[in-house]
């Protein structure tokens, strides 16, 4: 039970300091006003304060230096965090290069990937083991010798960096994203308790999974629509938390992409969409899952209820499926995820050409 303490602390902390923080943003005139920020996927109609990172932050933070001790991996995943939410509350304020926001994206996960996190090895669902520390590079440097795990490095490196962006994406209707953070940490944070908490690995895992949780769900009491305050940029430092704490044993990575995988799923059809049809990656637009499902009619609330409800659905069978059976919950996922957001373009498509020539 002591072990859910994070989550209750960082709760309260995140709920007790988010109204202040709205207070702040107002007065820094850090918002989200639809009169002067151009943007397709908005739909907002009023002012509202951005600068939400700051609060998850803060609340993530409190509980996890009151349950854990300071180690060298601590303080690489906080630095990490912190410039994650610097560079976001700045975007928040003055909407600063996309391409700069990605190259720092990138700063924050070598960070926490220099501070000891990488994916060693991969369990392949039709037996056996996956190395990926295998290719090293080791170096000298300021008096001391340094090795990079190649492949478990990169590919630690390229995951944090997606789920960044990826949930960054998701987070387009008012409770959408802070629901589905709290149900991958929390699930995260239960797969943890498996282990041996003696490990520093899991103890970390473990009460920062929870922490994570719990401020999510304190910033939903703010966030849930009508939304008082939006997430910004700024909370990609919970995203690369999240990120992080998924493969710090690598058992979780396949829960979190099973958890996360409505969002993933979306993200990945949104970067084909892109470049398919010569548009940058980067390039902004209105169609993503979420937007195609108000387009239907669907309310704000029923399309975040519909997502944290997938997410849970999704993390309870990864708590349950052995690694062959979550390859196949991922794949039928693929499958019928994706082809709905396809059967939903198109229906939408027909509607506006039909629309238009009427």
């Amino acid at each position: 039970m002591i072990l859910f303490l994070p989550f209750f602390v960082a709760l309260l902390s995140t709920a007790i300091c988010t109204p202040l923080i709205i207070v702040l943003m107002k007065k820094a005139r850090i918002v989200d006003d639809p009169q002067t920020h151009k943007h397709p996927a908005l739909i907002h109609t009023k002012p509202i304060p951005r600068g939400g990172g700051i609060a998850l932050f803060i609340g993530t933070w409190i509980a996890a230096f009151i349950f854990l001790h300071v180690s060298k991996l601590l303080i690489g995943m906080f630095a990490a965090s912190l410039i994650a939410v610097i560079i976001g509350t700045i975007d928040d304020k003055y909407d600063i290069s996309r391409y700069f926001r990605f190259f720092m994206n990138f700063v924050c996960a070598a960070i926490v990937v220099g501070s000891g996190v990488g994916v060693a090895f991969v369990t392949n669902p039709f037996g056996g083991i996956l190395h990926l520390d295998t290719i090293r590079w080791t170096f000298f440097l300021f008096g001391n010798y340094h090795t990079i795990f190649v492949l478990s490095d990169l590919f630690a490196l390229l995951w944090i960096v997606w789920v960044m962006n990826m949930l960054n994406w998701s987070k387009g209707v008012d409770g959408q994203m802070p629901g589905v953070v709290a149900i991958s940490a929390l699930v995260i944070g239960l797969l943890s308790l498996r282990f041996s908490l003696s490990d520093p690995f899991t103890l970390i895992n473990a009460n920062l999974s929870f922490a994570l949780a719990g401020a999510s769900v304190g910033f939903l009491v703010y966030n849930f629509y009508p939304a008082k305050i939006f997430p910004g940029y700024g909370a990609t430092t919970i995203y690369l938390l999240l990120a992080t704490l998924s493969i710090m044993s690598t058992s979780k990575l396949a829960t979190a992409v099973l958890v996360m995988g409505v969002p993933m799923v979306d993200g990945i059809f949104t970067v084909i969409r892109r470049i398919l049809t010569g548009k940058s990656p980067f390039w902004m637009d209105n169609k993503h899952l979420h937007h195609l499902l108000l387009r239907l009619g669907y309310g704000q609330r029923s399309i975040a209820l519909f997502y944290w409800i997938v997410s849970a659905i999704l993390g309870t069978g990864a708590l349950t499926l052995d690694s062959r059976g979550k390859v196949f919950a991922i794949l039928m996922l693929i499958l019928l995820a994706g082809g709905g957001i396809l059967f939903l373009q198109i229906i939408l498509r027909d509607e506006k050409h039909t629309t238009q020539n009427n």
